[in-house]
């Protein structure tokens, strides 16, 4: 079976789609990557067909990742000037993607792949969506941290029922946004459809949840196609397949020491962050690895004990268990990673599903969080001794680390995948 898989967004959202593909290659279908550009490099040497589909991302332009990680405007801008005004191109090439070699049996697409739904509605090939994180179902009953407001996350917390007004809100706020899709639509012959951002962007089909549900479970809003499949891993990013002999070195000169980190894309638009995680590190006296990106300016200034080591990159499946306490943005996949390692965290998110992540990190009691603007190398390095000392958050991690040990995400998430196939 032919089976096109897309989406938009960072390394971090196109490696579950990876794994999935990997895998279903193994079961004997051909899966297709119809994602940007950019990726081609990634995906080629695995032996997986790729089809681009713009527009096309430049992860290297840092001034386009801070206003896309603008805690305020950041998904605005997304939307409305990155891929809304790109729709047309969009549609029309992974339309290509999903004609080739005699029509593809089954389309899977991410939430950011709005050209997916029309697509699919126009052709009537069968359709499954995916989703990363519990904040892209935007529930009523389980109310996700809005970027923009996140106060009235608190509020939520005490006033039974508010998170129907902020879905009504939120929704309110983004009617304008997606005119670009009702155009399109319109041009293609469709009626107006579902809201694109809340509701189309969801297959009746089947509904993959790629998250753990210990990072959230069903609500009674979600689509009743929904199937939790648990993470599905792949850390290929780090371009290569083992810790480097510098790093290898480092981690067995000594206890197990924190890991800084920003992922794939959020490290584009560092600030300071290294600069005081260094400090945090040497105020507390600690090992600690930072993984700062290929960008030179996130190397710290300051100068630096041997107790601290500077890598661009590493596999976090073999880094991460190796830590004691990893600081990170919160970003969906760097969480999932930090769970399967069964280790505490510091947070401090960013945009978009962070800010959500983070405070389930919290709920789960495995994380401590700092806004961003908040982030010093004092009170860094105050949380990350109390993330040490007070052993209730290592106990917790290590539990959550056993709940997930018994989910397989990728195998459910392909089987889920063939049974739709095969009805």
């Amino acid at each position: 079976m032919r089976i096109v898989l897309s989406t938009f967004g960072t390394f971090g959202d196109v490696n579950p789609l990876i794994a999935l593909a990997l895998e279903l290659k193994r079961r004997g279908h051909q899966p297709v990557l119809a994602v940007p550009e950019m990726f081609r490099p990634k995906i080629e040497p695995l032996g997986i067909r790729f089809s681009p589909v713009r527009p096309d991302q430049d992860q290297s332009n840092k001034q386009l990742v801070a206003m896309i990680y603008d805690k305020k405007t950041g998904t605005e801008y997304g939307l409305r000037k990155f891929l809304f005004p790109a729709l047309r191109q969009s549609y029309d090439d992974l339309l290509a993607a999903v004609e080739a070699d005699g029509g593809a049996d089954l389309l899977v697409t991410g939430e950011l792949a709005y050209a997916g739904p029309i697509i699919a509605e126009k052709t009537g090939i069968p359709w499954a969506t995916y989703v990363l994180a519990p904040f892209s179902f935007f529930s009523a009953y389980d109310p996700p941290v809005l970027p923009p407001y996140p106060g009235l996350a608190r509020a939520q917390a005490v006033t039974p029922g508010l998170g129907h007004v902020v879905n009504r809100f939120a929704r309110r706020v983004t009617r304008g946004w997606p005119k670009p899709v009702y155009e399109l639509r319109r041009e293609l012959g469709l009626d107006r459809g579902k809201d694109p951002i809340f509701d189309a962007k969801h297959s009746e089909a089947l509904v993959l949840a790629l998250f753990s549900r210990v990072l959230g479970d069903r609500q009674p809003d979600w689509p009743r196609s929904t199937v939790i499949s648990g993470f599905v891993f792949y850390d290929g990013d780090a371009g290569h397949s083992g810790l480097s002999p510098e790093l290898e070195r480092f981690l067995a000169a000594g206890p197990p020491p924190m890991v800084f980190t920003l992922g794939s894309a959020a490290v584009l638009d560092a600030g300071d962050f290294y600069e005081q995680s260094a400090q945090a590190a040497k105020l507390g006296d600690v090992r600690a690895v930072l993984l700062v990106g290929n960008d030179p300016a996130n190397v710290p200034k300051l100068p630096l004990p041997e107790n601290i080591c500077i890598a661009k990159y590493a596999p976090y499946s073999q880094l991460f268990p190796r830590a004691s306490v990893i600081v990170h943005q919160g970003g969906v996949g760097t969480t999932a990673q930090a769970l399967r390692a069964g280790k505490p965290m510091l947070v401090m998110p960013y945009s978009h599903d962070q800010p959500d992540n983070a405070r389930r990190m919290k709920r789960l009691g495995v994380a401590k969080v700092v806004q961003r603007k908040n982030y010093t190398a004092e009170k860094a390095s105050r949380f990350i001794l109390e993330l040490l000392r007070n052993t209730t958050y290592s106990v917790r991690a290590t539990e959550v680390q056993r709940r997930m040990a018994a989910e397989n995400g990728l195998e459910t998430a392909c089987n889920a995948l063939e049974n739709l196939l095969n009805r």
